[in-house]
């Protein structure tokens, strides 16, 4: 485990720990502005971040998981420490589950999302995080595969680019942080949606969340989501669907789903999961 001690600029202010979890689209800007990343780590508490990086999905998380070292290094959080798990066991061990129980940020990188979850999955390390989100003591980002595994249904593949159906999606178990919605990421980059109304018809009790590049669904404790980045984030509400043919025909023939609710949301959009209802803008909020 790579630890980093980084001293913040006297200039700045410290800002208070104010969680969520950020469920990002991939390719977020790592250069230029940053807004993603600045928004995450003022999120885990600025210059008193104390910020784990978890780059398991990734097949060079050394390399991988260095960069965020260095980008939240630059911010100036107080401390960061990279968790290159790559074996179920190291989940369990002390050093891992102390930084996970005293960090006030975990950073899931991207990679493959099946190889985050056969590391990750119903383990000590993976029930803290789960825990600390879940009280609000802490702030999750994932991005790309890390966003992937936030429902519990989870996107494992698939292909685009033809009309929904059944052969269309691969699903597997995701790590359930958010377990009502089922998450597709680099969304209109890569021309995903049949592929995410394919996944919703087959879970009509979930809700479908695609999400662009460079683009952050926002989530935090009271249910409210709030669009960050340049792109968009799409909402696929099956709540009132009034009919599918996603069990009478075969995998490759092309579905009907009759009603179904769409919201495409930008940058200061605001959507309540719970409720499944739109909310005003940000920026049309009265001062």
């Amino acid at each position: 485990m790579l630890q980093l001690e980084v001293q913040s600029p006297e200039m700045r202010t410290p800002q208070a720990t104010k969680t969520a979890v950020m469920v990002i689209g991939g390719a977020e800007d790592k250069v230029h502005g940053r807004e993603i990343l600045h928004t995450f780590f003022c999120r885990s508490g600025s210059s008193d971040a104390h910020i784990a990086v978890i780059p398991s999905a990734s097949r060079e998380p050394a390399i991988t998981g260095g960069r965020y070292l260095s980008i939240f290094g630059e911010m100036g959080a107080k401390q960061i420490e990279l968790l290159d798990i790559r074996e179920r066991e190291q989940c369990k061990a002390a050093e891992t589950l102390a930084c996970l129980e005293t960090c006030t940020g975990v950073f899931l990188t991207g990679g493959d999302q099946l190889r985050l979850c056969a590391v990750l999955a119903d383990t000590p390390a993976m029930q803290m995080i789960r825990q600390r989100v879940k009280r609000g003591h802490l702030t999750l980002a994932g991005t790309s595969a890390g966003a992937a595994v936030m429902g519990h249904h989870m996107i494992a593949g698939g292909g685009s680019g033809e009309s929904p159906n059944r052969s269309l999606v691969d699903l597997a178990v995701g790590l359930g942080i958010i377990p009502e919605v089922i998450v597709d990421q680099h969304f209109q980059n890569r021309n995903r949606m049949a592929r995410l109304i394919s996944a919703i018809a087959a879970h009509p009790d979930r809700l479908g969340i695609g999400i662009d590049e460079d683009t952050c669904a926002m989530l935090e404790g009271n249910a409210l989501l709030q669009v960050v980045g340049k792109g968009t984030v799409t909402i696929i509400d099956p709540g009132e669907v009034s009919y599918t043919n996603q069990s009478q025909v075969e995998a490759i023939a092309p579905l009907s789903v009759h009603n179904l609710r769409l919201h495409i949301l930008s940058h200061g959009d605001r959507y309540h999961l719970q409720h499944r209802t739109v909310l005003a803008p940000t920026h049309q909020l009265p001062s």
